[in-house]
């Protein structure tokens, strides 16, 4: 099953070849992210992401609601698996944390 899950967006940027990214907040893990699918996302915004893409936004209820039955599911362990991890665009610093 593929899902997307709620991040908040903590920080944007755009990297050397023009590819909008950013850092979203899993719940305390911080994952890059591409944000070229949307646009009109800011930081502080929930985005719904799947395989390191921002495919909406989200109000922070329904973030909440859709982590929440994540974690009731055991949906969320491959947050931890750096197979999941989308690679650091070139001339950003490895994303450690908020």
């Amino acid at each position: 099953m593929c899902l997307a899950i709620p991040g908040k967006l903590i920080e944007t940027s755009e990297n050397a070849e023009g590819v909008r990214m950013g850092k979203a907040n899993f719940g305390g893990i911080v994952k890059q992210v591409c944000l070229e699918y949307t646009p009109e996302a800011n930081t502080g915004d929930y985005v719904l992401v799947h395989v390191g893409f921002a495919l909406s936004k989200v109000d922070e209820e329904k973030a909440a609601r859709t982590y929440k039955l994540l974690e009731e599911m055991e949906q969320l362990r491959e947050l931890n698996d750096p197979e999941f991890e989308i690679p650091v665009p070139k001339g950003v610093k490895n994303w450690s944390g908020p």
